[in-house]
């Protein structure tokens, strides 16, 4: 309210349309942001990074594993970014419908989707950023500009090991090139004087410090991509979680409101996740996802 009071209207009215169509429409940018995130930092490890672990004799295997990596992982990008997530739609709802039991917490049996006009299968959600409902709808994720479903689900997973894989990669290499560099300087045995006139050894912050200002871009580059892995880490735990436990992140975020398996006072229902099979099969699901017919048989 503040803001508003400072700020004219005509630019907040443009701020709120530019911050709609960027977060609540399907948009390129974080797309085109992720490639040149990427472009930026295999051409400093390119340019730099491996010039100067080539010249100390690092296995070649060793240089090459980061675009391995980035292959697999563009390679999982586009298939994930291309692939149809799951749309449910008036053709197949019947069937879809039939393929996950409703728990009768989280989805209900005969609710109708106002937008796409069909019935909601159980496990289903409607995106407001695809405009269309997703079966086994899990997120909409920016940076492959898709949604996340039963059909892709898969492989947006391989797509995020892959690319924390990378980035690990990427970290190891070039903090091994770091290292060498300093035990080639033997900078980790010298020692400095402190303001008393006293001998000490040299600690970590000046040896950063050194680095930083010999090879200002690539410890810089080493900074994010570390940064990059752990909160890609933590991330990949998360998703592996889920899928072990076949929920979707959609579905743990509602039951959340439930409180899991502990009753809320204000609250009469019981969330229980009744889709979990057993660490393999669910597994098993997020590759290959069941359908109706496969159902029935069971």
């Amino acid at each position: 309210q503040v803001l508003s009071l400072v700020i004219p209207s005509q630019l907040q009215r443009v701020t709120h349309r530019a911050l709609h169509r960027l977060l609540h429409t399907r948009s390129c940018l974080f797309v085109v942001l992720h490639v040149a995130l990427q472009a930026a930092v295999f051409g400093e490890y390119t340019w730099d990074v491996f010039v100067y672990c080539w010249e100390l004799q690092f296995h070649l295997l060793l240089l090459l594993l980061p675009y391995l990596l980035l292959a697999g992982n563009l390679g999982c990008f586009l298939l994930c970014s291309r692939a149809n997530p799951g749309t449910v739609t008036k053709s197949n709802a019947a069937s879809l419908v039939k393929v996950y039991a409703y728990d009768g917490v989280l989805f209900q049996r005969g609710l109708v989707c106002p937008t796409c006009t069909v019935e909601k299968p159980a496990r289903s959600k409607h995106c407001s950023v695809c405009r269309m409902c997703v079966h086994r709808f899990d997120h909409h994720c920016v940076w492959v500009n898709n949604c996340i479903g039963a059909r892709n689900a898969g492989v947006f997973l391989l797509y995020l090991l892959s690319l924390t894989a990378t980035a690990g990669a990427v970290a190891a290499v070039t903090a091994a090139f770091l290292i060498q560099v300093l035990l080639l300087s033997n900078l980790m045995h010298s020692t400095y004087l402190d303001a008393q006139g006293q001998e000490q050894p040299v600690e970590i912050p000046f040896l950063i410090q050194h680095l930083f200002l010999t090879f200002p871009r690539i410890v810089f580059m080493l900074g994010f991509v570390i940064l990059l892995t752990l909160v890609l880490g933590g991330y990949c735990c998360f998703s592996l979680y889920l899928a072990l436990t076949n929920q979707t992140t959609n579905e743990w975020c509602k039951s959340r409101r439930f409180g899991g398996s502990s009753q809320p006072h204000d609250r009469p229902l019981v969330y229980k996740n009744i889709y979990s099979k057993g660490i393999w099969r669910n597994l098993k699901e997020i590759f290959n996802p069941p359908t109706a017919l496969e159902r029935k048989k069971k």
